[in-house]
C-alpha cells in the first residue's frame, strides 16, 4: 500500500528516509510519481495509506493525515500497535482458526451446549461481531466523511468504508487497469452457471426463499432517488414485507377488526387478499388478471411462489396471534391488538433467523441462542442502519436451481415466475415440502448463477461502480482478515486467476462483489471466508440491535403478557409452518438425508434432476 507523497503540507512530515526499508520499497512507485511531478493532482488517500481502520484526511494539495484515534495503533499510517493491541493480536485466533474450531469437535460442543459456557460464548460472538459495525453510522452513499446528513437522513444506505476518493489514477484507487472490465463480460465469463452444482451443506429452496423474503424488508433500493437510497426507512427487522413500508400501505392491508390483516379464503384455506380487496401497488405483468394478483406488504413478492408462500405463512401467523391476544385481552382495541401482534411476529422472526437460519448457515456446532438478556450487561446500541455493502453482499442468486420441482412436476423459470395460482393449486403444505426437498446451488466459487437471473449480478457490479466501493482487499482488512496476495490465492485455480489478472491487473483492484463470489468456498460451505466474516457482523448487529431486544422492550408486557412472550421465545421455522396448516409437512432448511447424500438435485420423491 502506498503512503502518499507530500511537498508542503502542514501536517508532520513523512520523509521517505524515516520509513522502514520494507515500507520504502512499497512506496517506491508513489515516490517516483511524486519525483516526476505527475502526482500533484492525485489525492494521497487513493493509496489507502491508513491501516487498522485509521481515517485518511487529505491535507493541503498533496498531503494527508491518518486519524488513528481509538484504533489501538499509532504512527503516520496507524501501523504501530500499542502494547495491549500487540498482546491481543498474539492471543486472538484468525477467522480461519475460529471457524475451524466452531465447525469441528462435535463431542466437545455437545458438552459446552449443555453448560453455562454456551451463554458466555454466545455473548462473545454477539459482541465481537457487532462491534465491527460502526454505530452510530459513519459514512453513507453520498458522503465519504462524517456529516450530520450521513447520520440523520435515513433515506440513505450507510456504508462501512468511504468511497474510493475522487481524482484517483484508477477506478479502484492507484492499482489495476485504467478501466474496469465490462460488467456483462465479467458476469458471463466468471459467474454464469455452466452446470448446476448442488451445495455441499444440503441447503434447500425453503432456505433460499426464506433468505429472499426476509431480506426484502430492508433491502429496498429506491431507484427513482438513486442507487444509494432506500425505501425501507426502518433499516432492519420491521416486517415491512408483511405490513408495508409506509402507513398508507399498512392501512390498505389491514382488516381493522380484531387487529387482523385482510385475507381471502379459497377451498377453506387462508391466503393474501387480491389487489381488488387491498388496493396496494404491486408489480405484476400488465396482462395478469386482477383476481390472480395477490396484495402483499412487499410489492415484488408476486414474482415467485416461494415469496407468496412465506407471505401467506406470516399472514396466517399474524391473524392466529391476534386470536390469541383477543382471547387474553377482550377489551383491547383493534389498534392495540394489531401493534402487539406485530411486535410478537418481529420477535418470532428474529428467533427463527438466529436459531434456525443463521445456525444452518454457519455450520457451527455451538448452538446459537436468541436471548437479548445476554447483552444487557454490556454497552450496546439498539438502533440499526442498513449498509450498502450488506445489500451488495446478500445477492445470493446462486442458490436458485435451473428449474423448480413441485410434487414431481418440473417448472421452468418462465412457468414459475409470477405464477401466483401455483400457491392455491398445490396448497401451502405441498409447496413447503417440495421446497424443503429440493436442493439449492452453491453461491461462491464462480459460475454459480443461472442465466435467468444473471442480469441481477450485472446490475450489482454496475451499482458498486456507481457507489465507488473500495477494493475487495480493503474490506478484508476492515473485517480482520489478511488481504489476498494474488488471484491464485483468492480462487485456488490457475486458469481463472490468470484471466482475472489480465482483466484487473492487480489483486488490490478486484471489486468487492466480484471478490465475494469468486473466492474459493470453505469446506462444506456455500461460499468463502469473506462472505461469512463480513456478512455475520451486519446480520447480528441488525438482529440484536432491534428495539424489541432492548431492556425497555424485552419483557412480557411488550408482547401482551406471558402468553405472547412465550410465543416469541419458543418460535421456530417448524412451528411457523405447522401451526398454520392442517397437516404438518416435512419442513427444514436442509434437504432430507437421502437427497443430500445423492447431491444430484433430485427429490426424495423421485422428481427430475435440476442438473439441466
Amino acid at each position: 500500500m502506498g503512503g502518499g507523497c507530500r511537498a508542503r503540507a502542514p501536517a508532520p512530515p513523512r520523509s521517505a528516509a524515516l520509513l522502514p526499508r520494507g515500507l520504502r520499497l512499497l512506496l517506491a512507485p508513489v515516490m517516483l510519481l511524486c519525483a516526476a511531478g505527475s502526482a500533484g493532482t492525485v489525492n494521497p488517500c487513493c493509496y489507502y495509506p491508513c491501516q487498522h481502520q485509521g481515517v485518511c484526511v487529505s491535507v493541503g494539495l498533496d498531503g494527508y493525515e491518518c486519524d488513528c484515534t481509538r484504533t489501538g495503533y499509532s504512527g503516520a499510517n496507524c501501523t504501530s500497535p500499542e502494547l495491549w493491541t500487540r498482546l491481543r493480536a498474539l492471543l486472538k485466533p484468525s477467522p480461519a482458526v475460529f471457524h475451524f474450531v466452531l465447525t469441528h469437535f462435535k463431542w466437545l460442543w455437545d458438552v459446552i451446549n449443555a453448560t453455562f459456557v454456551r451463554d458466555t460464548l454466545m455473548r462473545l460472538v454477539l459482541t465481537v461481531r457487532s462491534n465491527l459495525i460502526p454505530s452510530p453510522p459513519t459514512f453513507n452513499s453520498a458522503y465519504g466523511y462524517l456529516s450530520w446528513e450521513a447520520y440523520a437522513n435515513v433515506s440513505y444506505y450507510t456504508r462501512v468504508l468511504p468511497p474510493v476518493p475522487d481524482g484517483c489514477p484508477t477506478p479502484m484507487g492507484t492499482k489495476g487497469r485504467k478501466q474496469l472490465p465490462d460488467a456483462q463480460l465479467l458476469a458471463e465469463r466468471f459467474l454464469l452457471r455452466r452446470k448446476f452444482e448442488a451445495n455441499p451443506k444440503g441447503t434447500n429452496l425453503m432456505f433460499a426463499f426464506f433468505a429472499q423474503h426476509f431480506t426484502h424488508q430492508f433491502f429496498k433500493t429506491y431507484g427513482k432517488m438513486g442507487r444509494g437510497f432506500t425505501k425501507a426507512l426502518g433499516h432492519g427487522v420491521d416486517l415491512g414485507h408483511l405490513y408495508g413500508d409506509n402507513l398508507q400501505r399498512q392501512h390498505q392491508l389491514r382488516l381493522f377488526r380484531d387487529g387482523k390483516l385482510k385475507f381471502q379464503v379459497v377451498d377453506g384455506e387462508v391466503y393474501p387478499p387480491t389487489v381488488a380487496d387491498a388496493p396496494v401497488h404491486m408489480v405484476y405483468p400488465p396482462a395478469m388478471p386482477k383476481e390472480q394478483q395477490m396484495a402483499m406488504g412487499q410489492e415484488v413478492f408476486g414474482l415467485l411462489p416461494g415469496l407468496c408462500l412465506y407471505a401467506t405463512l406470516w399472514l396466517r401467523e399474524h391473524n392466529r396471534v391476534c386470536d390469541i391476544l383477543k382471547q387474553e385481552h377482550p377489551t383491547w382495541s383493534d389498534e392495540q391488538l394489531f401493534q402487539t401482534a406485530r411486535l410478537i411476529l418481529i420477535g418470532e422472526t428474529i428467533k427463527i433467523v438466529i436459531e434456525d437460519y443463521v445456525q444452518h448457515l454457519s455450520g457451527y456446532f455451538l448452538s446459537l441462542k436468541f436471548d437479548p438478556e445476554l447483552l444487557f450487561g454490556v454497552q450496546f446500541q439498539y438502533r440499526n442502519r442498513i449498509a450498502v455493502e450488506f445489500n451488495q453482499l446478500y445477492h445470493w442468486h446462486g442458490l436458485m436451481p435451473d428449474s423448480f420441482v413441485i410434487q414431481g412436476e418440473e417448472y421452468s423459470y418462465e412457468q414459475f415466475l409470477y405464477n401466483t395460482s401455483m400457491l392455491m393449486h398445490y396448497g401451502v403444505e405441498a409447496l413447503v415440502e417440495s421446497f424443503s426437498k429440493q436442493i439449492a446451488g452453491r453461491i461462491g466459487g464462480g459460475q454459480t448463477i443461472n442465466a435467468n437471473v444473471l442480469k441481477v449480478a450485472v446490475g450489482v457490479i454496475k451499482e458498486s461502480r456507481q457507489l465507488r466501493l473500495q477494493p475487495f482487499n480493503e474490506y478484508r482488512k476492515r473485517f480482520g482478515m489478511k488481504p489476498y496476495k494474488s488471484f491464485q490465492e483468492l480462487t485456488g485455480e490457475e486458469e481463472k486467476a490468470a484471466e482475472l489478472e489480465e482483466l484487473y491487473g492487480d489483486i488490490d483492484a478486484l471489486e468487492f462483489y466480484v471478490g465475494l463470489l469468486l473466492e474459493k468456498p470453505q469446506p462444506d460451505s456455500l461460499f468463502g471466508e469473506s462472505m461469512v466474516e463480513i456478512g455475520a457482523p451486519f446480520s447480528l448487529k441488525g438482529l440484536l440491535g432491534n428495539p424489541i431486544c432492548s431492556p425497555e422492550y424485552w419483557k412480557p408486557s411488550t408482547f401482551g403478557g406471558a402468553t405472547g412472550f412465550e410465543i416469541v421465545k419458543t418460535a421456530s421455522l417448524e412451528k411457523l409452518v405447522c401451526l398454520n396448516v392442517k397437516k404438518c409437512p416435512y419442513v427444514s432448511f436442509n434437504v432430507p438425508d437421502s437427497v443430500e447424500s445423492g447431491a444430484t438435485g433430485r427429490h426424495q420423491d423421485g422428481g427430475p434432476s435440476t442438473e439441466l
